[in-house]
């Protein structure tokens, strides 16, 4: 197993990522039902509020996830400071609590984390600028 932080911070995206789209199928599957799931989709279907949410979440993670892979590749070229790091470490944990939080529902706890992300991709964006 590697220690360099990128390859670590690339493989924790990679773990969200497929985190988030199995938490959408199988929040889906409860929610409509297994017939619906393996068929071909041709009739549309109202997901439930958990599903819809988890849907959601994952658009919400995918508009990020160039940004991320953008400044990561940028971090690596520039052999990126420290600021950089931080900025992936932020983002992760941002990314990471995210889901539940928009699963709970809970007010400003998805806004919440959604900014720290965002904060992170800032830090890269300087670290990256300033390297």
């Amino acid at each position: 197993m590697t220690g360099d932080p990128f390859v670590l911070a690339l493989a924790a995206f990679a773990f969200l990522a497929l985190f988030h789209i199995g938490a959408h199928s199988m929040l889906l599957k409860a929610s409509v039902g297994n017939a619906w799931t393996i068929s071909p989709r041709d009739a549309p279907v109202s997901p439930g509020p958990m599903a819809a949410r988890a849907e959601r979440a994952l658009r919400n993670f995918l508009e990020t996830a160039p940004v991320f892979l953008a400044l990561m590749l940028a971090v690596h070229v520039t052999d990126g400071s420290g600021l950089a790091e931080t900025g992936m470490v932020v983002y992760l944990g941002g990314r990471a609590t995210y889901l539940p939080a928009y699963l709970s529902a809970l007010p400003w706890a998805r806004t919440t984390c959604w900014l720290i992300a965002g904060i992170g991709l800032v830090l890269m964006l300087i670290g990256v600028l300033v390297t």
